[in-house]
């Protein structure tokens, strides 16, 4: 599709080749964004292709490669209002099976995928005086569940450096807020888990995309710091 002519603001979604992350990136193109997209499959290049954006095909656990995300969407945009941080997928084990090299991937997937990114987004935000970081997150961050022992972790850390980001950044008008998804229709599904959510269903990744095109939108230009649930009321009493 080339070189769309869309709106002004740009977005930058990590691990967007599939699942929350690809929901994310259609869903922002739609409203308007144009579309940088870095996966470490080649989905994420043929999603940009599709969307008239930029796609990279790395990994958001090498610098060098985010760097060169954040490089070539400069270079074609000159700025970036929204950046959508997605993730992998960590270890699992019983808890005191984890090793120590179990832990630091965890630390990896699902938390510095995060304060890499940011390190290198926040500049360029402060130098607009506007910007949205939204990181996807996991309902499970303070209540964690044996299932996601390393995610649960990460991304409770996850949450403290959203507070402490907020806090230093929002003077700047710059945002950062957490989306935390329950089950979601791009996980297996089974019925033992669907009846222990209350609206009695896996949540939509479209839903997930919404939530974060609003936290990215003009309308949520008054949150930060926050650990937003969609996830169909299953943490509705923490």
């Amino acid at each position: 599709m080339g070189d769309r002519v869309m709106g002004d603001k740009v977005a930058i979604i990590t691990a967007g080749g599939s699942g929350m992350g690809a929901a994310a990136a259609r869903r922002l193109a739609a409203d308007g964004f144009n579309i940088a997209v870095l996966s470490s499959s080649g989905k994420g290049e043929a999603l940009a292709e599709e969307l008239g954006g930029i796609g990279v095909t790395g990994s958001n656990q090498s610098a060098e490669d985010l760097e060169r995300l954040v490089s070539r969407t400069m270079e074609r945009w000159g700025r970036i209002d929204a950046l959508v941080n997605s993730a992998g997928h960590g270890p699992r084990k019983g808890l005191l099976e984890l090793t120590d090299e179990d832990w630091h991937k965890g630390i990896e997937v699902y938390f510095l995928n995060v304060v890499r990114a940011v390190r290198l987004v926040t500049p360029v935000m402060v130098g607009q005086k506007g910007g949205a970081i939204i990181n996807i997150s996991t309902a499970w961050a303070f209540e964690p569940s044996p299932m996601f022992p390393t995610s649960a972790v990460a991304r409770a850390g996850l949450a403290s450096f959203t507070k402490l980001f907020a806090d230093q950044y929002a003077a700047d008008n710059v945002r950062m807020n957490n989306v935390l998804p329950g089950w979601i229709d791009s996980l297996p599904a089974t019925e033992e888990r669907r009846q222990g959510v209350p609206m009695a269903r896996y949540g939509k990744s479209e839903e997930i995309a919404a939530t974060v095109a609003f936290l990215a939108s003009d309308g949520a230009g008054y949150i930060t710091g926050q650990n937003i649930r969609v996830d169909g009321g299953l943490m509705r009493s923490v």
